[in-house]
């Protein structure tokens, strides 16, 4: 289970962050990304501490591959909800 869940959460990882890297103006898809980022980091560490397992390997680079996902899905979250107030501040203001 550890080394399958690795390799699932490692292909996410480089998809998530190349298609991140390509709609960073997409605030809804950085949106959708950033809370399917928080799923995978609960599910890594729940693997990760949670799965008995071998010193492998891999075993560096999921804790790493976890870290470094909190790091994506917290600029996920930023791209994501920047404009969200100032727009909704802007559209009120135009109202009245």
């Amino acid at each position: 289970m550890f080394n399958f869940v690795f390799w699932v959460l490692a292909i996410w990882f480089v998809v998530n962050v190349v298609w991140m890297w390509f709609k960073l103006n997409d605030q809804v898809l950085q949106k959708a990304f950033a809370w399917i980022n928080v799923c995978a980091i609960i599910i890594g560490f729940w693997v990760y501490y949670g799965v008995t397992h071998d010193a492998s390997a891999i075993d560096g680079w999921f804790i790493t591959m976890n870290w470094v996902n909190i790091a994506v899905a917290a600029l996920q979250f930023y791209f994501g909800y920047k404009n969200s107030t100032s727009v909704h501040h802007n559209m009120h203001q135009a109202t009245s």
